[in-house]
This record gives C-alpha cells, sequence and structure tokens, in this order.
C-alpha cells in the first residue's frame, strides 16, 4: 500500500477515493475519525488520507489527483451581456444555459 496524498477534510478525500475507484484504481481513505483528536496530536498529522492498493498504480493515481485538483474554470459571457465564470452552467442573472 502506498500513502498518496492527505486531504483537507472527509468530503474531498472521499470525494477523490470515489474518483480513484471509478477509474480503475484501488483506493481507500484513512485516519477518517483522527480529526477529534485534532489538539491532542498535531492538526496536520490528523487530516484524512488517501492511500492505494498497488503501488504500480501510483501514475495513473497521481495523475488523477492532479486532474482533479486542477480542474480548469470556464468563462463565459452570456446573451444578456452578463459575466459568467466558474463551473456554472446557467447564467446566474438571467438563467439562460450556457452556449454550446
Amino acid at each position: 500500500m502506498l500513502r498518496l496524498t492527505r486531504a483537507p477534510n472527509i468530503a474531498i478525500a472521499a470525494l477523490w477515493v470515489d474518483a480513484l475507484r471509478h477509474a480503475g484504481v484501488e483506493a481507500s481513505m484513512q485516519r477518517y475519525f483522527l480529526g477529534s483528536v485534532a489538539g491532542e496530536l498535531p492538526p496536520d498529522q490528523c487530516l484524512p488520507e488517501v492511500w492505494i492498493t498497488h503501488n504500480e498504480q501510483e501514475q495513473l493515481a497521481r495523475t488523477l489527483l492532479h486532474d482533479l485538483q486542477n480542474v480548469p474554470q470556464r468563462r463565459w459571457s452570456c446573451a444578456c451581456g452578463e459575466l459568467v465564470e466558474g463551473g456554472f452552467e446557467a447564467c446566474w442573472k438571467c438563467g439562460l444555459p450556457m452556449p454550446a
């Protein structure tokens, strides 16, 4: 087994593990209950960790994790003239869907 990374919280760790598993990488989350002892232990030692089972999948897992952590943000102009940024697929001002 190989520790791939630490996650900032349990939700992100679960998302990463699920995405890795979906891509065929055997992954698991460790230390998900250690957040309750932060203060007794250093906080950085209580973060949840993402582990992979097979070391030969490390490169694939790191590539997938990098892609998950660096999703490009979109920017598009709506017909109403509003500049829409981020992951929105509809204009926040008028509700029109993002053009194709």
